[in-house]
C-alpha cells in the first residue's frame, strides 16, 4: 500500500508527496505535528498539515530568509529570530563572523524537540555557544526589547493559530523599537500569486515604520505556488547597497551577492501590484 501526503494549499490546489515512514505524529498544545519521510525531499515537517521544511529544499529558504537582511546590515552582533524552531535560520545566522549572540524565541517546545530528533542538519546549530533557545511568546518576548538587536528574522508559520499575531501593526512596531539605530527586519509572506493581499497588507505596515521597505521572493518548491515573498524592512540601509564582500564569502547553496540582487527584481505584474507608485 502507498502512503501519500497532501498539503491542500487553497481550495482547489494541493501538493502530494509519496511518503517512506511517518516518523512523528502528535497533537501539541499549540498545533498538529508531523514529521514524514518522503521518497522526493526526503523528511518533512508539517505543522496544522502545512509544509514548513523538507531536508532536500529548506536551503533556499534559510539562506534568503537569513543572509539578506544579514548583509543590508553593516556588523551584525546580536540576532533575534522569532519562530524557526527547526534551527535552520539559525545555522544560516551563525556564518556571519561579526555575530555574537543569536536569541531563539519559539512558542512551541514541540516543534525544537522533533527537529533535534528528526532533522540533525538544521537543529545542530541549536547546540552552538552563541545561540540562546527561549520557549515562549515571539510578541510578547519583542515588546519588551528596546534597541537591542541589530537584525529582527521572524520565521514563523503561516497567519493562523497561534501565528496570527505576528502578522499585526502592534507587533511590527514592537519590532521597530526593539531594533537598534541601523537595524534590520525580515518576515516571510508566503505566496505572491496565491498571497498578495497579505502581502499587500504587511507592505503596507511596514512602510509606515521603516524609510526602507521592499518584498522580495525566492524559488521554493515544497511551497504554495513554488515562488515565496519576503517582506524586509530597514531603518537605514537599503537592501540592494548591501556588503558584497561578505556575502560572496559565505558557505551557501542558493545565496550569493547575483541572487541577492535579482531577488528583489519583482516580476512585471507582481510589481505593478505590491509597488504601484515605483
Amino acid at each position: 500500500m502507498e502512503f501519500w501526503f497532501t498539503e491542500r494549499q487553497t481550495e482547489h490546489l494541493g501538493i502530494t508527496l509519496r511518503v517512506r515512514e511517518s516518523l512523528l505524529v502528535e497533537q501539541t498544545p499549540f498545533q498538529h505535528l508531523a514529521v514524514l519521510d518522503t521518497y522526493q525531499y526526503g523528511r518533512m515537517l508539517v505543522l496544522d498539515g502545512a509544509i514548513q521544511t523538507t531536508e532536500a529544499d529548506e536551503f533556499v529558504y534559510h539562506e534568503m530568509i537569513t543572509h539578506v537582511p544579514m548583509t543590508v546590515h553593516p556588523k551584525p552582533k546580536e540576532v533575534l529570530v522569532i519562530g524557526g524552531g527547526d534551527g535552520g535560520t539559525v545555522r544560516e545566522i551563525l556564518k556571519h563572523p561579526d555575530l555574537k549572540h543569536v536569541r531563539l524565541v519559539e512558542v512551541d517546545d514541540r516543534v525544537v524537540a522533533a527537529a533535534r530528533r528528526f532533522l540533525p542538519t538544521l537543529s545542530q546549530a541549536l547546540d552552538d555557544p552563541r545561540v540562546e533557545v527561549m520557549i515562549t511568546d515571539g510578541a510578547e518576548h519583542v515588546r519588551a526589547m528596546r534597541g537591542v538587536y541589530d537584525v529582527i528574522i521572524v520565521d514563523s508559520t503561516d497567519p493562523v493559530g497561534p501565528a496570527v499575531k505576528l502578522f499585526q501593526q502592534d507587533f511590527y512596531q514592537a519590532v521597530h523599537e526593539a531594533l537598534t539605530a541601523e537595524g534590520v527586519f525580515v518576515t516571510q509572506s508566503k505566496s505572491p500569486y496565491l498571497d498578495r493581499k497579505l502581502i499587500r497588507e504587511v507592505l503596507g505596515i511596514v512602510r509606515s515604520l521603516f524609510p526602507v521597505a521592499l518584498p522580495y521572493t525566492a524559488a521554493v518548491p515544497t511551497y504554495p505556488s513554488g515562488l515565496w515573498s519576503f517582506v524586509l524592512g530597514s531603518k537605514v540601509n537599503h537592501p540592494v547597497k548591501f556588503d558584497e564582500g561578505r556575502a560572496e564569502k559565505l558557505k551557501t547553496r542558493f545565496y550569493s551577492p547575483e541572487v541577492h540582487r535579482a531577488a528583489f527584481v519583482l516580476p512585471r505584474e507582481i510589481r505593478g501590484d505590491l509597488l504601484p507608485t515605483e
